[in-house]
């Protein structure tokens, strides 16, 4: 929850981060901020093999030391359950099994045990004292992949015409490979889950960028019903894309207090961000360019591989911006996976299209060399007229804009291409400068959202969904759509996020959270407006009886006839929102709206992109008292 109330009225249409002062007094509470009466810790005991199975483990100093309460492993943990497969953004984890679900040891760092202490300080003791004998087998982990060690055949993400020909007769030819290292996310706050079970429900407050899908996942890995498990994430200290799907210390805190019957808080270490919580994998691409003396392409053929864990299969899906970044006619575009020794890979930072247009970018480049063409005019002769991998139009590309203007502005015209031709003068002098280009594309997305919105008779309003604020803004984008919407400062605007008990919202990831939730929230003002404009119109208790609905509007926090002066918006006093005649202290007033927003699905569709789609008519319900 966050509001506006300790900061001065927006002045030049600047406001201040609603959540800003809460961050800086350090009042803002992140999931590992939360201390629960009785709450107890966990620390997890890590392997310290790559590849192997254990063979025995030793919890007798563990468990008698001071204050521990109880060392899991395997034999008595107790049954977590597979997920069944996802469907869209519901039911989504990406290293699919279970913490202890078995013996075998298949990257360095996977958890084996648990201490559960009174203290954080215990419970690192006793993670130490526990003693793992393994039976070590030969790893693999090397960065080099061969398309031989495919897991299967490649996966064509996209093809049109005969690019295997096109390429072999094209007059100028790029055959190139790239490869991007693997990345890891570590932003500053640590991946915690908080978890408490009070004998028939759970609450977990989860560094999560996505609650309603760490609810689904949860309840099912634990084999409870939905209901019975709910997640908090009020503020997240930035995930990346690391903190999209569950991870196993999830279900590891929530396993632990179900057993212990008190709350536990497991707070991952920064050595265990590196190898338990995800990263962006390793990826070698093979990039085949045909094109014309004069730079026209007449073939791409982009092959990509990407390192995976030993169990899951998780696809970078190098290729995803590759079918309509630029005209080809003969196109291939195909993506294997190759198993290591390694933690599952996840989203990270514009997953797929990031390592695709390096590689992509990079042979553009390399073909512009070749043919001794500005590679800003190869980029522009290759320009297509519609996505070719779809057939369809863009809704919006301004590609060619932006490489007119950025020469114009950057002053490309004085570029010479020349290694080392261009020294630098003034400031700059003793430097050799190179100035480059590379074109770049993400995905502009909607998806399904839900939002309530309030108007209370102490003329404050209140808007809420389960979506999160990841540290981008969203309770400020919320506080001012519906202060502009319904004339009300943002002193008086509640937004309330992160929680599964609100209206379901969409995950932060993709940088569509805004784009989605903003058209349930207008739709839940208007909802709610027209229900307090019809209780101001109708009744014995009408403020404005024998008005029309359509005659009234909202500012201040008041219902006004439209042809009365409105009164300035300041941030006080607080009138209420359609006071009845007749009542010295009317009851609240609160429309209760929750609005659906249900984009329509279209091809282009994954697990990791919703797609290309278009919204339809939205779907709406009005509630109140």
């Amino acid at each position: 929850m966050a509001t506006n109330s300790t900061l001065p009225p927006r002045t030049n249409g600047s406001l201040p981060r609603v959540d800003g002062p809460l961050k800086v007094t350090g009042t803002a509470k992140y999931s590992s901020d939360y201390n629960l009466p009785g709450m107890l810790y966990a620390v997890p005991v890590c392997a310290t093999i790559a590849s192997g199975a254990i063979t025995d483990i030793d919890v007798t100093r563990a468990q008698s030391m001071p204050g521990v309460k109880a060392v899991y492993h395997r034999a008595n943990m107790g049954k977590l359950f597979r997920t069944a497969p996802a469907a869209g953004f519901s039911g989504i984890i990406d290293e699919k099994r279970p913490p202890f679900e078995d013996d075998t040891i298949r990257y360095y760092g996977q958890y084996v045990a648990v201490a559960v202490a009174l203290t954080f300080e215990q419970a690192v003791a006793a993670a130490n004292a526990v003693k793992v004998t393994y039976q070590a087998t030969p790893f693999n982990v090397t960065t080099h992949f061969t398309e031989s060690e495919a897991t299967d055949k490649p996966n064509i993400d996209s093809h049109r015409g005969d690019p295997d020909a096109a390429f072999a007769s094209a007059p100028v030819k790029i055959d190139q490979t790239y490869a991007t290292p693997t990345e890891t996310h570590n932003p500053i706050e640590l991946h915690a889950s908080v978890a408490d079970f009070d004998g028939q429900n759970f609450t977990l407050y989860e560094t999560t960028q996505a609650v309603c899908n760490a609810q689904n996942v949860i309840a099912q890995m634990l084999g409870v019903p939905i209901e019975n498990v709910r997640v908090i994430s009020r503020f997240l200290g930035s995930g990346f894309g690391g903190k999209l799907w569950p991870w196993p210390h999830a279900l590891i805190a929530a396993q632990a207090s179900r057993n212990l019957g008190r709350p536990v808080k497991l707070v991952v270490t920064r050595d265990m961000m590196f190898q338990n919580v995800g990263h962006r994998p390793r990826t070698q691409q093979r990039i085949r360019l045909g094109a014309t003396t004069q730079g026209k392409l007449v073939a791409l053929m982009h092959d990509s591989l990407n390192h995976t864990s030993v169990l899951d299969d998780y696809s970078e899906g190098c290729s995803e911006a590759t079918p309509y970044s630029y005209s080809v006619a003969n196109l291939r575009a195909s993506s294997g996976l190759v198993r290591r020794n390694v933690g599952t890979p996840t989203s990270m930072r514009g997953p797929g299209a990031v390592p695709g247009l390096f590689a992509l970018e990079s042979a553009m480049d390399e073909l512009a060399i070749e043919l001794k063409l500005d590679p800003i005019q190869l980029r522009l002769l290759n320009e297509p007229e519609k996505d070719e991998g779809l057939n369809l139009p863009f809704s919006s590309r301004h590609v060619v804009e932006c490489l007119k203007v950025g020469a114009e502005k950057f002053g490309w015209s004085s570029r010479t291409p020349g290694i080392g031709s261009m020294q630098g003068t003034g400031d700059q002098a003793g430097l050799t400068l190179g100035w480059g280009v590379a074109g770049a594309s993400w995905i502009a997305e909607r998806t399904e959202a839900q939002a309530s919105v309030e108007l209370l008779s102490n003329g404050t309003a209140r808007v809420s969904s389960a979506t999160q604020d990841i540290g981008t803004g969203t309770y400020t984008v919320l506080s001012n759509i519906v202060a502009e919407r319904i004339g009300l400062p943002n002193d008086r605007i509640e937004v309330v996020l992160g929680d599964t008990n609100l209206p379901p919202g969409p995950i932060s990831g993709g940088s569509w959270a805004t784009a989605s939730v903003i058209p349930a929230v207008l739709d839940a003002i208007d909802k709610a407006q027209q229900t307090l404009f019809a209780i101001a119109t109708t009744g014995p208790d009408a403020a404005f009886p024998n008005q029309k609905a359509d005659a009234l509007a909202l500012a201040n926090g008041k219902v006004h006839l439209k042809s009365a002066a409105f009164r300035s918006v300041t941030s006080s006093p607080k009138p209420a929102f359609a006071q009845p005649r007749g009542r010295e202290n009317p009851p609240a007033l609160s429309a209760l709206p929750i609005a659906s927003f249900q984009p329509t699905p279209s091809a282009r569709n994954s697990r990791k992109s919703p797609g290309n789609r278009r919204p339809r008519a939205c779907v709406s319900r009005a509630l109140s008292p």
